[in-house]
C-alpha cells in the first residue's frame, strides 16, 4: 500500500525534529505534526531548555558584576536592572533559533501540518486545527514525540500569574524580591539560584529530606555551601496546606507545616513557583484500538529501537520518561529514525553524562565514590577545588569542586563529577577518556590550554596519583600502569 508519507512525527521539539532531519538524510519523505499554530520548537525552543538557559545565563553575568565591582549605593540586583532587559537578550536568542529551525524544515524539504493529531490507527494520523478542521495523513511509521507539561499542584492552583509554574515564570515582567520554590527537583534548584543571581530572596520548601540524592556526596555538600552563601532558604520534608493573597500586606502567603508536625509556619512571597515534576503529552493521542503500551504514569513503553507494543509506531523524548532532558531527546529521535528505515546505528557507548544548569552548574557522569564502594571496587579519588586554577581567578569564579573516581590498581577513570563554573562542558573531557577506558594518566601526560578549567583535571589527577602513593605505591610503579 502506497502511504503520503515515510513517516508522520508528532511533535517538533528535540526528538521529532532530529527524527526529521535524519530521515531525510536517508531519502524519506517526512511530516511534522505540530499543535502550536506559530512556532515549531515545541517546549524545548520556547519554555523549556533554550529560554531558561538564556535566562541562567543573563543572571549569571549580572551576578559576576555585581560580585567584582558592586553598587556604590548598595543596591541589590533587581533595583538596578530590569526584568524586560532579560527578556529582550532571551527574545533575541529564541528568534535566532527560530529562524534556524524553520530553515533547516525548510531546506530539507519536510512538510508541516499545523493542529492536533491524533493517531487512528497503525498508519493513519488525523490532524484537527485551531478551526477544526480536519485533514488525514498516513505514513509506513509513525513517532510520538510530543514531551512533557508541568503536573499541577493537589491542593491549591496555578493561576500563571502570582502562582507559577516553570513555564509561566520564563514570563515575568519584573525581578521578584522574594520567590517561595515549592519542589525538591533539579528544576527547583536551577531556578533558585538563577533568581538568587538576581537578588531575590529564595525559600524552598522540600517534600524530602536531603537535596538532589544522585548526587556524589561532596558534590552534594558543595552545593548546600553555596545555597547557604546565597541566603536561600529550605524547609525540609515540608507539606504546604494553602496558598492565598493577602491583600493589605499585598503579597502571597504559603501556610506549610515540616515532619508531620501540627505547627503551622507561613512564608510571605511575590509569587511562588511549583516544580512538581512533568507528565507525558500523552491523553487522547491515540484510538483506544491500538494497544500502546504505557506505565502507571502515562510514559509510553519502548524498546532499545524506540519501538512501542504497535510495530509501526515510534516513540522518543519526555514521553517515554527518564533521563527526560534535550540532550537525550535528540539522540533518540536520530536512532529511531535509524530503526524505522533499517539503518546501521549504534546506541550511545558508556555512561552518559548529566548536567544541571544551576548557578554554577553541576555535571557528572560515571560512578559516584560512594557507589563503586558499595560495589566491591577499590577506588581512589582525586580532587582539584576550583579556587586553585589561574582560570577562575581570572573569571572571578572560584565557587566549585572537580572530583575524579578511579581504580587504584590501574587507575581507570569510573567516575567524574563537577560543580563549578562550565560544569556542563567539562564533563565532556571526561567522558571521552571514560568511553576510551582510559586512566588519569591522559591528564597527566597531554598538555591542556593555560589558563582553563580544563586544568582542574590535571590538579585533581595528580592529587589522585599523590593518594596513591601516600598508600605506599612508589612513583615509578604508579604511573608505568
Amino acid at each position: 500500500m502506497a502511504y503520503d508519507y515515510d513517516v508522520i512525527i508528532l511533535g517538533s521539539g528535540p526528538a521529532g525534529f532530529s527524527c526529521a532531519m535524519q530521515s531525510t538524510k536517508f531519502d524519506k519523505n517526512v511530516l511534522i505534526v505540530e499543535a502550536d499554530t506559530s512556532r515549531l520548537g515545541g517546549t524545548w525552543l520556547h519554555k523549556g531548555t533554550v529560554p531558561s538557559k538564556a535566562l541562567r545565563e543573563a543572571a549569571n553575568l549580572i551576578q559576576k558584576f555585581h560580585a567584582q565591582f558592586g553598587d556604590e549605593k548598595g543596591r541589590k540586583p533587581y533595583e538596578k536592572f530590569r526584568m524586560e532587559d532579560l527578556l529582550l537578550y532571551k527574545k533575541t536568542i529564541l528568534e535566532s533559533k527560530n529562524k534556524k529551525v524553520k530553515r533547516d524544515i525548510i531546506k530539507n524539504k519536510i512538510d508541516t501540518a499545523r493542529g492536533r493529531g491524533t493517531i487512528l490507527d497503525e498508519h493513519t494520523v488525523e490532524v484537527s486545527d485551531h478551526l477544526n478542521k480536519v485533514q488525514t495523513y498516513t505514513a509506513d511509521h509513525i513517532l510520538i514525540s510530543t514531551g512533557s507539561s508541568p503536573k499541577e499542584p493537589d491542593n491549591f492552583e496555578i493561576d500563571h500569574k502570582n502562582v507559577l509554574d516553570y513555564d509561566s515564570i520564563l514570563g515575568l515582567t519584573h525581578i521578584p524580591r522574594r520567590l517561595v520554590i515549592v519542589g525538591s527537583g533539579v528544576i527547583a534548584f536551577e531556578y533558585a539560584t538563577i533568581f538568587a543571581a538576581l537578588g531575590t530572596r529564595i525559600t524552598i520548601l522540600s517534600d524530602t529530606s536531603d537535596i538532589l540524592t544522585f548526587l556524589d556526596s561532596e558534590i552534594k555538600d558543595e552545593l548546600v555551601h553555596i545555597l547557604n552563601k546565597r541566603n536561600i532558604q529550605i524547609f525540609w520534608e515540608s507539606e504546604v496546606k494553602s496558598v492565598s493573597r493577602n491583600a493589605l500586606r499585598t503579597c502571597m502567603e504559603v501556610a506549610f507545616k515540616q515532619n508531620d508536625t501540627d505547627r503551622m509556619q507561613v512564608s510571605e512571597t511575590d509569587h511562588i513557583l511549583y516544580v512538581g515534576g512533568k507528565k507525558p503529552n500523552t491523553e487522547s493521542l491515540w484510538s483506544d484500538k491500538l494497544d500502546i503500551e504505557v506505565d502507571e504514569f502515562g510514559y509510553i513503553s519502548a524498546d532499545d529501537s524506540l519501538r512501542t507494543t504497535v510495530p509501526s509506531i515510534y516513540a522518543a523524548g519526555d514521553v517515554i520518561g527518564n533521563p527526560s532532558s534535550a540532550a537525550a531527546s535528540f539522540v533518540q529521535g536520530r536512532l529511531a529514525s535509524c530503526a524505522m528505515f533499517d539503518m546501521p546505528n549504534e546506541s550511545p557507548s558508556g555512561d552518559t553524562p548529566f548536567g544541571i544548569y544551576s548557578i554554577p552548574e553541576i555535571a557528572a557522569i560515571g560512578l559516584t565514590e560512594q557507589k563503586a564502594k558499595e560495589m566491591g571496587i577499590d577506588v581512589t579519588v582525586g580532587r582539584a577545588q576550583y579556587q586553585n586554577t589561574t582560570q577562575a581567578d581570572v573569571s572571578y569564579e572560584t565557587e566549585g569542586l572537580l572530583k575524579l573516581v578511579f581504580k587504584t590498581d590501574d587507575l581507570k577513570l569510573i567516575g567524574v563529577h563537577i560543580i563549578g563554573s562550565q560544569a556542563t562542558d567539562l564533563i565532556h573531557l571526561g567522558q571521552a577518556v571514560m568511553s576510551n577506558e582510559g586512566s588519569i594518566k591522559y591528564f597527566i601526560e597531554n598538555v591542556l590550554n593555560y589558563p582553563t578549567y580544563s586544568e582542574a583535571y590535571r590538579i585533581a589527577a595528580f592529587n589522585g596519583v599523590n593518594r596513591v602513593y601516600q598508600a605506599g605505591v612508589k612513583y615509578k610503579k604508579i604511573l608505568n600502569r
